[in-house]
């Protein structure tokens, strides 16, 4: 999915443009690595969370599964630079649960993309609730953008919030002030 030629032409352009020397010894091969780096981090591009949230098990009581601190990297699709945080990812199954894992997975798909936090919130939610088929769901990111930190209004430690909520935590208040005592614990 990655062309790495291309890659490799654009940060050569990028470096000239900003008045680098590209042929100097520390720069030489940083097109290479910067592509290689690209084909890591940007991998969610061509993957399926449908993969990971698909093979569900079977269980008798249908209560709230919580998986919460999943660390995330991800790339601000406006600025080129990163932000990243914590996910906290709770679903009430419908007779069906999937491997703790496979929610972290899911949280990786999303955020190995050009991304904005705010459409990343929902593109999980949505994707437990279309592939694991729960009752609801909640999903709440924690997150630091550099492009707030390093550059612009400058602002070091802000964190921005993001939830998003379907079925059942949706419709019901008391199931979403659940989930935020869960998360402080």
């Amino acid at each position: 999915m990655v062309d790495h030629k291309k890659i490799e032409k654009a940060v050569r352009l990028l470096l000239e443009g900003i008045g680098e020397d590209v042929t100097r010894e520390g720069l030489a091969d940083t097109p290479d690595r910067i592509a290689r780096m690209y084909e890591e981090i940007y991998k969610g591009m061509a993957e399926d969370p449908a993969e990971h949230l698909s093979r569900t098990f079977a269980v008798e009581s249908n209560e709230i599964v919580l998986e919460k601190d999943i660390t995330f990297y991800s790339t601000c699709e406006h600025h080129l630079m990163p932000f990243y945080g914590k996910a906290h990812i709770a679903y009430l199954p419908d007779g069906r649960v999937v491997g703790l894992s496979k929610l972290a997975r899911t949280v990786e798909i999303y955020a190995r993309r050009l991304q904005i936090q705010e459409q990343m919130t929902i593109q999980i939610a949505e994707a437990v609730m279309e592939h694991l088929r729960p009752q609801g769901v909640m999903v709440m990111l924690e997150a630091e953008h550099m492009c707030m930190t390093m550059r612009g209004v400058s602002k070091p430690g802000s964190r921005t919030i993001t939830t998003a909520a379907r079925g059942c935590f949706a419709e019901e208040m008391k199931l979403q002030q659940y989930f935020f005592e869960m998360i402080k614990r």
